[in-house]
C-alpha cells in the first residue's frame, strides 16, 4: 500500500536501516487498528526496517499502550517505539479520560527513558474521522519514530 505523504510534517528521507522498532497496537476498534498497523508497517520497511527488527505487540485498549511501552523501553532493545490505538468519543466522559491520559503517559515514558515514541493513537469524533486519518497517521508514525530515533542519534556526534 503506497502512501501520499506530501502534506506530511514528517522527511521522506529517513532511513531506518539497522533500527530495532517495538510497536504497541490496542485491539479496541480492530478496524482501525488494523489500517494504522498496515500502513505503519508499509513506510518502516520502505524505509529499511528489516521485518526481524519489528516487534509487535497488542493490548487490550489504550490506556494498556504506555504500560507495554514502557516494559519495552525498559529492555533496552529498542531505538524507537510507536504507540498505535483509536479512541472515538462516545457519550461519556470517558473518552476525555483515555485520550488524556494515555497520551500523558506516552509523553512521559519518552522523556523518562530517552526512547522516541511516535503517537499514533487516534482521538477521533466518529468512525468515519478515524477511517480517513488511519492510513496516513499510521504512516506518519513510522516516519516521525525513525526520524526521531536518527535526530537522537545524531547527538552523540556532536
Amino acid at each position: 500500500m503506497a502512501t501520499d505523504l506530501n502534506n506530511a510534517v514528517t522527511r521522506s528521507d529517513v532511513d531506518g536501516s539497522g533500527m530495532k522498532i517495538g510497536i504497541v497496537r490496542a485491539r479496541f476498534n480492530r478496524d482501525i487498528g488494523d489500517g494504522l498497523l498496515s500502513a505503519c508497517l508499509d513506510q518502516l520497511r520502505h524505509c529499511g526496517v528489516a521485518e526481524l527488527d519489528i516487534i509487535i505487540k497488542q493490548v487490550p485498549g489504550a490506556l494498556e499502550v504506555p504500560f507495554m511501552l514502557n516494559e519495552m523501553a525498559l529492555t533496552g532493545g529498542f531505538d524507537g517505539l510507536i504507540a498505535l490505538g483509536c479512541i472515538i468519543r462516545g457519550e461519556t466522559y470517558h473518552f476525555e479520560v483515555v485520550a488524556n491520559e494515555s497520551a500523558r503517559c506516552i509523553s512521559n515514558i519518552q522523556l523518562d527513558t530517552g526512547i522516541p515514541i511516535a503517537n499514533a493513537i487516534l482521538t477521533t469524533e466518529n468512525q468515519h474521522q478515524a477511517e480517513q486519518r488511519m492510513t496516513i497517521k499510521g504512516a506518519e508514525a513510522a516516519q516521525v519514530v525513525l526520524e526521531m530515533v536518527q535526530e537522537v542519534q545524531s547527538l552523540g556526534q556532536l
